[in-house]
Order: C-alpha cells, then structure tokens, then sequence
C-alpha cells in the first residue's frame, strides 16, 4: 500500500503541537478502523518541548519552559522551526516488529542525510541518527525518532533538524543524553537546507521502507570507523 504524505504545515503555516497531536488521534483511529490507508504527516511546529513517558524531572528545561507531556516513548526533546517533524501513521504487518519499524524510520533519515550531503549512521544503545565523534567534537544528534503503538497502528515518529535554531537545546538534556551534542544539516554542510529540502529527501526512502520490503541497513557509525568511508547503500535487498 503506498504511503500517503500531507505536508501543509511548513513555514507560516506551522501547526501547533496540541493541534497536530489530535489530527493524530483522528487519522489513528481511522486507521485502525481501515476508514484511511497508511498516512504521515510532515510539518513544523512552534517551539515546544514535549516529554515521553522516560522523562526524568533533571531532564526538563531550567528556565521555566512550558513543556507537553505525551504518550510516545522516550524522554525529552524540543521541536520548532527549521525542523522536519514526520508523523507516520501506519499499520504495522504482522511480521514486523516494533524495534524493525524504528530501525526503518531511522533508515529513511539516514538516506536522506546521505542524499544531501552527509554521512550519518546509528549509534548502538541510542535510538536515532547521529554523526561521528571526532577528535575535537563529540558524537551529535542530527535525527531523533519516538513512537507510540498502539492497535497495531503508528503514532508520533521522527524529527529531523534541517535548519533548527540549536541554542533551544541548550535549556534541557536532549532525549535524556548529557554526554553527546545536537545538530543539524545546515550546521554540518556550512550551507541553509531547509525543511521542504529535508522533506523531499526523505519522503521516497521513507515510502519505499514502509512498503515493509527487506532492505539492507547502513552500517553504524562503529562499524563505518572501522572500515573507513562508504557508500551508501540505497537500494533495497528484495
């Protein structure tokens, strides 16, 4: 079944985090019900940090920052302009586990680094897409990924920083990691890419991984110091 993206919500037409999240809860059950088929949503919100189910009270922000408080996995991280938020509405097949779905929305992400310019890969024990330590930079968070499931069906899913402002980061530890740093595309290119930029990179690596095919994933960051630079792997195994 092909995926199908709406993407309304960039720029000034940014939707409100409450907002989005009910839209969600609407295409879920509509999903569940098979009144839709698979959906993602792809926006932008206004500044907002909102906290998974992991949270823990040092993990919030220091200055007195309103924070939303949500039914995904994971802990905390903010959203705002200049980030791609992509919310996947999907039905999961019988065969694919909760941790697959992860992995191939981490994969799309990674794809789309790689389409623009930047080599990014996993992290073991730390969901999402990052770029490599180096000898004066510590490993840094480009992409982040928190889910919920519930009926067998998707909800929530990824951000990806194109151009964010990375000084929002600097209020609270980001998904709950103190020893690591965030950024972004712009930030790592020297160039602007901005969210329709990051959007269309990533919508056909993510509509041909959620078609549930079995495709061969990049190499950690681990395994790519190991064996040096790569190519991208873009094709799926079938």
């Amino acid at each position: 079944m092909t995926l199908e993206i709406i993407d309304d919500w960039f720029g000034s037409s940014a939707i409100d985090f409450v907002d989005a999240w009910d839209l969600q809860r609407d295409l879920h059950a509509r999903r569940v019900a098979d009144e839709v088929g698979d959906t993602a949503l792809f926006l932008e919100h206004p500044p907002v940090y909102t906290a998974g189910r992991r949270t823990e009270p040092f993990e919030r922000p220091f200055d007195g920052t309103p924070v939303v408080d949500v039914d995904r996995g994971g802990k905390i991280t903010f959203h705002g302009p200049g980030q791609l938020v992509g919310y996947p509405i999907t039905k999961l097949p019988s065969h694919v586990l909760v941790v697959d779905f992860v992995r191939r929305v981490e994969e799309a992400m990674i794809r789309a680094a790689a389409d623009l310019g930047v080599t990014t890969g996993r992290v073991p024990g730390r969901s999402g897409v990052w770029l490599g330590a180096t000898s004066t930079r510590a490993e840094r968070k480009v992409g982040a990924v928190g889910i919920r499931v519930a009926r067998g069906v998707t909800m929530h899913g990824f951000s990806l920083n194109a151009d964010v402002d990375l000084s929002f980061y600097d209020r609270f530890v980001p998904c709950g990691i103190a020893d690591a740093g965030v950024t972004s595309l712009s930030a790592e290119l020297g160039r602007d890419v901005t969210v329709p930029e990051a959007a269309a990179a990533i919508a056909p690596h993510l509509s041909e991984l959620l078609e549930w095919h079995p495709y061969t994933p990049g190499p950690d960051l681990a395994e790519q110091a190991e064996t040096g630079p790569s190519v991208p792997v873009l094709g799926l195994t079938r």
